[in-house]
């Protein structure tokens, strides 16, 4: 058998696998059968212990453009699939020449569209999906790469505080410059607009979508917000020698929307009046995951990251006040992964950790402390938020951790709204189906029964684990 493999480390070697016969054909005993929409490309799915991988079979200079593209972007920060390795020159025991095989690890808790509109109504996922892959758009392009085949099938989508985050999957299309020019990101997004139209349309043929929805104008949507991103985050700004505060203003902006200038250039072109240029090369996104990844070691999503940061803010002036000194930042956030983070992360039960990732749970919980204590009129407390959450909530929910890139086609056409959706209900019906076809000895069922055990009643004051 002769092939050659060219792969990241920490890894499998991928050395057992039949490299000499067309991927179409493979029985093999890592293959895992996951349900896969339509591809241009044969595309199989292999399991080396708890980890999953995606193998791609296609020409070799596309598999070569591929796994070049996909690791010069992610090593500029940008949200892709990570790709493992390329395997060419593959013979077949005849010598005949087959196609490569492109390597990617799945994405662990992400969804593809589909089954994104199939949970919730596309109310609830209209801003969030928008913004997402605006966000993802501006941020190649910004890198200087040009898509070419924008869709939200080419795009993987993670839950993000309430929000979602988008990354890009397929790249073959693609070419790499060192500037993009306005008519190439023109091009760029109206095909993005041409191809999410279509797709939302099939959405409809198939009844997932709403007749009342046109997807036209959600395309003209994406171009306007994307307009909005590129100009807030490239455009030159003008101002007379006193409206300096202009400058930090327009440096808050682009820190709220969680990119990094790193330096400006202030041109006067006549006297009095000073214009400031900011170059696409040196604006940085993830400003708030780094900041959160030094103070705690996490790694999570932009705006998961900014609501942890809140509350290790608000955790923080808690903990001063209660100690009554200063407390260094970096000791505050210890803290806070000891006596909060954690132990509400440690609530879930093993069986349930697979539909929602750590820092999505904690959010969550949070959002949902908050408006049960409301509505009772007393704190009920952190940890009894959580175990409630677990019970009435993350019981009910689907796996995320492993849904196949393309899953969401005929086998989800009955998924259950998602609980935690703004408009999506999950009805008693609902509950009494889904029960009914659940294993009575299922931890999640025994927890639906068992009630949000609590803890101990704690205040707000006295939250954190002691």
């Amino acid at each position: 058998m002769r092939f050659q493999l060219t792969a990241k480390t920490g890894h499998p070697d991928f050395l057992d696998l039949p490299w000499d016969h067309p991927l179409a054909t493979w029985d093999h005993h890592r293959l895992v059968e996951m349900p896969m929409g339509i591809h241009r490309h044969v595309v199989r799915t292999v399991a080396y212990g708890e980890r999953l991988y995606h193998l791609k079979e296609l020409p070799r200079r596309y598999a070569d453009r591929e796994w070049r593209f996909l690791r010069y972007l992610r090593g500029e920060q940008v949200p892709v699939v990570d790709v493992v390795g390329v395997v060419t020159l593959r013979d077949t025991p005849n010598g005949e020449r087959l196609d490569a095989v492109l390597i990617t690890e799945h994405l662990e808790y992400s969804v593809p569209y589909r089954l994104l509109f199939l949970r919730q109504e596309h109310q609830a996922i209209r801003e969030p999906m928008l913004d997402a892959l605006v966000h993802l758009l501006v941020r190649i392009h910004l890198q200087g790469f040009y898509w070419g085949d924008c869709s939200l099938s080419n795009t993987l989508f993670r839950r993000d505080a309430g929000r979602l985050a988008a990354y890009l999957v397929d790249t073959e299309t693609g070419e790499q410059y060192e500037e993009l020019s306005t008519g190439q990101r023109d091009m760029d997004v109206d095909l993005a607009i041409e191809k999410c139209a279509g797709e939302l349309l099939d959405l409809q043929a198939a009844g997932v979508l709403s007749d009342e929805v046109d997807p036209f104008e959600l395309g003209l949507e994406l171009r306007d917000r994307y307009d909005q991103l590129w100009a807030e985050l490239t455009r030159d700004e003008v101002f007379a020698d006193d409206e300096r505060y202009r400058i930090h203003e327009r440096l808050r902006r682009i820190n709220e929307l969680g990119y990094d200038v790193d330096e400006l250039e202030l041109v006067q072109d006549e006297p009095g009046v000073t214009r400031m240029k900011l170059k696409t090369s040196v604006v940085e996104p993830g400003r708030y995951r780094r900041i959160l990844r030094q103070l705690t070691g996490l790694d999570v999503q932009d705006n998961q990251a900014r609501r942890l940061l809140n509350d290790i803010h608000n955790f923080g002036a808690w903990l001063q006040q209660d100690e009554g000194r200063s407390l260094p930042e970096a000791l505050i956030a210890h803290r806070w992964l000891e006596r909060s983070f954690e132990p509400v992360v440690e609530i879930v039960p093993h069986e349930l950790r697979g539909r929602r990732e750590p820092a999505e749970v904690f959010h969550e919980v949070l959002d949902l402390w908050h408006k049960w204590s409301t509505q009772e009129g007393t704190d009920m407390g952190l940890f009894n938020a959580a175990h409630r959450y677990v019970a009435e909530i993350l019981a009910m929910m689907p796996e995320e951790r492993r849904v196949a890139p393309a899953d969401g086609d005929d086998e989800t056409a009955d998924a259950l709204p998602d609980p935690m959706a703004d408009t999506g209900t999950l009805l008693l019906e609902d509950v009494a189906r889904l029960a009914a076809d659940l294993d009575p000895g299922d931890p999640a069922v025994e927890q639906l029964g068992d009630g949000a055990a609590a803890t101990s009643d704690r205040s707000e004051d006295a939250r954190r684990v002691e």
